[in-house]
């Protein structure tokens, strides 16, 4: 059915269409029509908008209907409140079912249409009324005493149809039944929950390797996919997720969940500043500096935050698992290292987002070096945000030597009473040997690069479970951090195209 609707020319006749149906023929006529008022927008990122939209409309006196077009098309109907000084809200109604040419014949089935076929060798025309039996599957009519499936075998067909479903809108509409004590043109507002509105942030930052330092500027991507453009709207994004019921539905479905939190691509040690934005809960607000349309179908993009000069450096690490053979040498992470700090020079809570980096070439053209994901970050946070891996700094651990030792002295693991008629009648003790096992690890790292570089170093595992923690480290070549019961880390220094080894011993159970 699809396919021949798609290739049918759909006809109105205006004559016999309503009053209402007129205004939806002249919405068509300019798409940038619109019967919204003044819009505000507030978005979330948990694929949720608030949406106020304030018109003056004449209100009949006593019990009258008002129709609010160009809402979304996603509109959560149990949310809508309505305000208009004297008159209150009775009954709405959500019209969703939009005017296409698929459900013009879904509600024709039953009334007769006017088919007009073309003589694609003569141009005649040929016009037969048929009644609609059915659109399952495909178009089945009745013309006279025949039945007929229409196909989309290329030949040129018109369906016209009377007059346009009452319940069919050029525009998703909302309709309102209310009680006015008094008859006048007055501000009209409704505000409603959807979702289809979306926003993140991405940030295009440019490092300065030589310098040590980043410029960074912050977009913000609107998304829309509610089926409505709203137009010059005062839009206020909000860095959070407000919390909603489980089990909601729309449409008889269960609501999607909300999206994943975003994952990030490195390091982020919390901050404890406050930014100077507006908060409103526990959640920061970010204000467009102007009304926008946020056009449906689209994605669009505008500046919150441009700075320069914020203090950055370049880090390489590798994590190695506990008992890691690298059959080879392995690149390490490059990261770049920066703070939202307000004395370092960026000083704004960050909402989550990814971020892009370039850096210059010889010829002072940005390249794109890599990007990484973060969350939701406070003011004063320390980021180390991985871009790739280091073509020239590999590092190859290896376990060197391992081999069982034995404690002098036995570990009693157990101990109980045996009772026997309410009374001890003696004591076992049990008693196993504890093994231990010294482990040599061996880290080789090799460098490229004409100028030394500094490696982070972590091994992982070190944490084994309670029975495990008396880890020792009788020997490491330089000075290391046990920084968590499973973590222990080393800055390591390579030369520029060199070479260094460096060897640690660990002793522990397992």
């Amino acid at each position: 059915m699809r396919g021949w609707l798609g290739c049918a020319a759909i006809m109105l006749v205006a004559a016999e269409a309503a009053a209402a149906q007129q205004t939806q023929a002249s919405l068509i006529a300019d798409p940038d029509a619109t019967a919204q008022g003044d819009v505000a927008v507030t978005i979330y990122n948990n694929d949720q908008a608030l949406v106020q939209d304030v018109r003056r409309l004449p209100v009949a006196r006593g019990r009258s209907r008002i129709e609010f077009a160009d809402v979304s098309a996603q509109i959560r109907p149990e949310t809508l409140s309505f305000a208009a000084e004297g008159a209150g809200i009775v009954e709405q109604n959500f019209d969703f079912d939009l005017l296409t040419p698929t459900k013009l014949m879904e509600k024709a089935v039953g009334s007769e249409v006017t088919l007009i076929r073309t003589n694609p060798a003569t141009g005649a025309e040929i016009r037969e009324r048929a009644t609609v039996l059915s659109t399952a599957g495909g178009v089945v009519v009745r013309i006279g005493d025949r039945i007929e499936v229409l196909r989309d075998d290329g030949l040129p067909v018109r369906a016209i149809f009377d007059r346009v479903p009452p319940n069919l809108r050029a525009r998703p509409t909302l309709s309102v039944t209310v009680e006015s004590e008094t008859a006048g043109t007055r501000e009209a507002a409704i505000r409603y929950l959807t979702p289809g509105l979306g926003w993140s942030a991405d940030y295009v930052a440019l490092f300065d390797e030589v310098k040590g330092t980043v410029d960074m500027q912050g977009w913000v991507t609107l998304s829309n996919e509610t089926g409505t453009t709203f137009h010059r709207a005062k839009t206020l994004l909000v860095a959070g997720s407000p919390g909603q019921a489980e089990g909601r539905v729309r449409g008889g479905y269960p609501m999607p969940p909300p999206p994943p939190r975003v994952p990030r691509g490195g390091a982020v040690q919390p901050g404890t500043e406050t930014a100077g934005r507006e908060r409103l809960g526990d959640f920061y607000l970010y204000p467009l500096a102007e009304r926008t349309t946020i056009a449906n179908a689209q994605t669009k993009q505008v500046s919150f935050l441009d700075t320069s000069g914020v203090p950055a450096r370049r880090r390489y690490a590798r994590e190695v698992g506990w008992l890691a053979n690298d059959p080879a040498p392995v690149n390490v992470s490059s990261q770049v290292a920066f703070s939202s700090a307000r004395e370092q020079g960026l000083g704004d809570a960050l909402p989550a987002g990814t971020v892009r980096f370039y850096q210059r070439d010889r010829q002072g053209t940005p390249q794109f070096v890599g990007e990484s994901a973060i969350g939701h970050t406070p003011m004063g946070s320390l980021l180390t945000l991985r871009t790739g891996d280091a073509f020239d700094v590999l590092v190859q651990a290896e376990v060197a030597a391992r081999e069982k030792i034995t404690a002098a002295e036995y570990e009693r693991s157990a101990r109980y009473r045996v009772i026997e008629n309410g009374q001890v009648v003696r004591e076992v003790e049990i008693e196993r040997a504890a093994d231990f096992y010294r482990t040599t690890m061996r880290y080789t790292f090799t460098n490229a690069k004409p100028v030394p570089v500094e490696v982070e170093l972590a091994q992982s595992g070190l944490d084994q479970g309670s029975w495990s923690r008396d880890l020792r480290v009788p020997s490491e070549d330089i000075p290391g951090r046990q920084t968590n019961a499973d973590r222990r880390e080393w800055t390591v220094t390579v030369p520029a195209n060199g070479k260094r080894v460096v060897t640690v011993v660990y002793e522990a159970r397992y």
